[in-house]
């Protein structure tokens, strides 16, 4: 569990809000049980580190203020949308047999004791995140999904993942998949073009010059014999 040191603010103006964040602060503020809304600011930097986590917004936190731990889960980030830094995080603080509506990230293990893997095939996720109602306590931080042994034509269920206790997903009335491991994709290559020495070999291609002893083609072959027929009769009688 990641800690963080936050300190208290009073001020919830657009103003000392931009102070905070000039001094390498971000404003958040901490919700939910039976307490009031609290208002907080917590260190930029140490806020990004926990942020390249792909699990920051279902893994839960230890806030420290002052004297007192506040266990929580982060439920939104703001980002500026020039930077993309963070510029304000709501944290949900965890209430003792409550249960909550998280997304968890799944992770695949031993791909290379797969023998669909090895033979070429490919694992094709259907789902990266499975969300799930678990209770405050038991929250887990990722589902991992072990590959090993499947062949091609295989797929994995969320059956075969184990769940902490009292955790279930949301999806019901259904075994929905995982993932699956496909055949592989043939991939036919194109065909070479032909060569233009072989493009000009065919005697007779267009723009070609007639062979010595051969006559060109001329429009009135393309006639009908008829056509000639009619054009001879037409012709004046010498005297």
């Amino acid at each position: 569990m990641s800690n963080l040191e936050a300190s208290p603010r009073a001020e919830t103006s657009k103003g000392r809000n931009n102070i905070l964040r000039k001094e390498g602060m971000v404003p958040a503020v901490l919700y939910g049980g039976e307490e009031k809304n609290e208002l907080i600011s917590i260190s930029k930097k140490h806020l990004k580190i926990l942020l390249d986590q792909e699990n920051f917004l279902s893994n839960v936190l230890k806030i420290k203020i002052k004297d007192k731990e506040i266990k929580v889960l982060p439920r939104d980030v703001a980002f500026d949308v020039v930077t993309d830094e963070p510029i304000h995080v709501d944290f949900l603080r965890m209430v003792s047999g409550r249960k909550i509506v998280l997304e968890i990230p799944v992770r695949f293990i031993n791909n290379d004791q797969s023998p669909g893997l090895k033979r070429g095939g490919v694992l094709n996720i259907v789902r990266r995140k499975v969300e799930l109602k678990c209770p405050t306590e038991s929250i887990p931080n990722e589902l991992v999904v072990d590959l090993e042994g499947l062949d091609i034509g295989a797929s994995v269920k969320i059956s075969a993942i184990k769940l902490p206790e009292n955790v279930s997903p949301t999806i019901t009335g259904r075994d929905f998949v995982i993932a699956t491991v496909a055949a592989p994709t043939i991939v036919k290559e194109p065909e070479k073009p032909a060569e233009e020495s072989a493009e000009g070999a065919e005697a007779g291609t267009e723009g070609e010059a007639p062979k010595e002893g051969e006559q060109a083609n001329s429009t009135d072959e393309t006639k009908k014999p008829e056509d000639q027929k009619e054009k001879k009769e037409a012709a004046p009688e010498k005297k």
